[in-house]
């Protein structure tokens, strides 16, 4: 049988501990976990708790290594050690994940260990491994859904409820769903580095943080609300990812959506993730994004495929797909603001739809990638809604037949 070193015994760690013992896993078990205080109580027996991490990565007894802390900078340097200790090593960090894949893979390969993430991107969701092995030899051409649980719960109660905006995420703070400080759900960070895992099993990518930009929830307004209600759509905060002629491109905005769209009716802390394969057709998976036992369900499958020495494909990465050129992505966005220079700012390529007022302006129309990218920074200062409409172009390309018809469905 083999041993684990739980490190962090928070929401997940205590999930992972209570699944194990209620299901009766006989293939490996909890030797020791590490927390921080002594003086918390635990559901744990006091004998198995440590205080100290390195104490479990250096126990000879202990096999794998399952890291569940919320510091993305300790849970490097716990999975740098424990994978040059030659131990297995599994996640739930996304940040962490996502800021050092490239290096962790590559250092996993090295020293033959398993290094798996499955919990770390859409809870319960099995996403990472359906796309790492079902979709293996499979071209995809797009994924895109509602990754982050507290935006989705956010949005739902706005748009099902009414609420406004701080009303709903201090629900969402009361309920555990959102931290104390939102930002990295309500901006569009979490989703963020979700896509950028997924870049890598999808098209073979490795994406930095600073390649993928984002967007949150925490800019819309009471007018942004009005107008999707006005024409019967929902807004969700939608990571995205399409390649076009083999060239890759994303991107994390809140998008309006259509009661066609499967996203449409996924609510509350629940995920939804639409793939578009280019034989497959589309597939669409649905569940729980966060909590406790969701990603302790996640974990335990996790566990299950280290036991067994099952490690991810990465197939993709053999015939990796090109990055495209931002400049050459055009994507319509719906924008409202007050200052008026920010139209300058924003260098519509052309513009499809506005409307004036004494207290506000909105325009929508297509922008580039790029464009929006460099002036993001003073967009977020200025707390500019950009919300997509789910159309996009890229220039000097001829699109695919299958992306027409992608266009054609959700229209």
């Amino acid at each position: 049988m083999k041993k684990i070193g739980l490190i962090g015994f928070g929401c997940v760690g205590q999930g992972l501990y209570l699944l194990l013992n209620s299901t009766g896993y006989e293939k490996a078990q909890i030797k020791s976990i590490a927390v921080k205080s002594k003086d918390k109580p635990r559901i744990a027996p006091n004998e198995i708790l440590r205080y100290s991490a390195d104490e479990l990565i250096d126990d000879p007894e202990i096999d794998i290594i399952i890291e569940a802390i919320d510091d993305a900078d300790a849970a490097f340097d716990i999975a740098r050690k424990t994978i040059v200790a030659g131990k297995d090593f599994i996640t739930a960090n996304k940040k962490m994940v996502a800021t050092h894949l490239e290096e962790l893979t590559a250092l996993a390969q090295l020293n033959n260990v398993v290094f798996r993430y499955e919990s770390a991107v859409c809870g319960a969701i099995p996403i990472v491994q359906t796309i790492d092995n079902y979709f293996a030899y499979e071209p995809i051409l797009s994924l895109r859904g509602i990754f982050n649980g507290t935006s989705n719960y956010i949005l739902s109660k706005i748009f099902n409820e009414k609420l406004e905006y701080r009303v709903a995420l201090k629900q969402a703070q009361d309920l555990g769903f959102a931290e104390t400080d939102p930002t990295a759900d309500v901006g569009g960070y979490d989703p963020k580095y979700k896509l950028i895992i997924l870049a890598l099993h999808a098209f073979g990518v490795y994406l930095a943080n600073e390649d993928v930009l984002n967007f949150g929830i925490d800019s819309l307004n009471k007018e942004d609300i009005d107008f999707a209600r006005e024409r019967n759509l929902k807004i969700k905060l939608v990571p995205s990812i399409y390649q076009i002629d083999g060239k890759v491109f994303g991107y994390v905005l809140p998008e309006f959506v259509s009661e066609k769209d499967n996203l449409y009716q996924v609510e509350n802390e629940f995920n939804g993730v639409n793939i578009e394969a280019g034989f497959a057709g589309a597939q669409f998976l649905y569940g729980r994004g966060a909590g406790s036992f969701p990603t302790a369900s996640a974990v335990a499958s996790d566990l299950d495929h280290v036991v067994n020495k099952r490690g991810y494909f990465y197939q993709k990465k053999i015939k990796p797909s090109t990055v495209a050129d931002d400049a050459n992505i055009l994507i319509e966005v719906y924008t409202r603001f007050t200052n008026e220079a920010i139209q300058k700012v924003l260098a519509f390529e052309n513009v499809t739809e506005g409307l004036f007022t004494e207290d506000f302006r909105q325009l929508t129309g297509y922008i580039s990638l790029k464009q929006l990218k460099n002036v993001a920074h003073i967009l977020k200062r200025e707390k500019v809604s950009i919300i997509a409409t789910g159309r996009r172009k890229l220039i000097g390309q001829k699109t695919t037949e299958k992306i027409l018809e992608q266009e054609k469905r959700r229209a």
